[in-house]
């Protein structure tokens, strides 16, 4: 299980997942700077200790990277909820508990997820068994996206002085 990203981690990955494409450190802070005061080297950072911990794969382009999720916010967020439910010595304790917390619209979400689990489209998102959902699973619903980081390389395209070619 991932541990749980820190406050900045969050931040990056969250433009990562959201452009869902290959992003620079550039992209990245320029975005962050719309709400803090941020350097370059410390967005840097994050993103070199973030593929160090398999969140995201880069690729070099030049003397810098670009960077890419390895997984989504969903499988993060499934990976999350999986860790803290095993953590329990009543299970089903915590799931009564867990759904008391839930909104109208998060349990029928819930619904809607296991129906797509369980293989039935019967009152799922977009009516009953439409075809809009039979046989495909809604941006919203993703199934955890299992993908491993691949294997890090020690090469640098760059310079070795601060690991980016810089």
């Amino acid at each position: 299980m991932p541990r749980p990203l820190g406050e900045l981690e969050d931040a990056v990955m969250t433009r990562v997942w959201k452009w869902n494409r290959p992003v620079t450190v550039r992209e990245v802070l320029e975005d962050l700077q719309r709400e803090r005061s941020i350097a370059y080297t410390t967005v840097m950072t994050v993103l070199d200790n973030l593929h160090h911990k398999g969140w995201v794969r880069r690729e070099a382009e030049g003397r810098a990277y670009r960077y890419e999720a390895v997984s989504t916010r969903a499988a993060y967020a499934a990976a999350l909820m999986n860790d803290a439910w095993s953590q329990s010595d009543n299970a089903a304790a915590a799931l009564v508990a867990f759904f008391g917390m839930m909104s109208d619209e998060q349990r029928q979400a819930l619904r809607d997820a296991v129906r797509i689990v369980e293989g039935t489209t019967e009152g799922a998102i977009g009516g009953s068994g439409t075809p809009e959902v039979a046989g495909e699973v809604p941006d919203t619903v993703q199934a955890p996206d299992t993908a491993r980081a691949p294997e890090t390389r020690d090469e640098n395209p760059g310079s070795a002085r601060d690991g980016h070619g810089r």
